[in-house]
């Protein structure tokens, strides 16, 4: 179980590095973007975020079964 963590950790450290060593200029695009919403419409995009990421989550665990 703790593999799986850090496998999932892991992943998600990569593809943030990824972003920020190939899109430095898009990331400071998007915090800015980000800037502009009211904190009711940020906290619906970080819900919105973590239910698709559950949805994946969910899917992959059943391909993988």
């Amino acid at each position: 179980m703790i593999g799986i963590g850090l496998t999932g950790l892991g992943l998600v450290l990569i593809i943030e590095g990824l972003v920020y060593a190939l899109a430095p200029s898009l990331v400071e695009d998007m915090l800015a973007a980000l800037r502009q919403l009211s904190i009711p419409d940020r906290r619906l995009v970080g819900l919105a975020v973590l239910a698709t990421g559950a949805a994946l989550l969910w899917l992959a665990t059943l391909i993988g079964a």
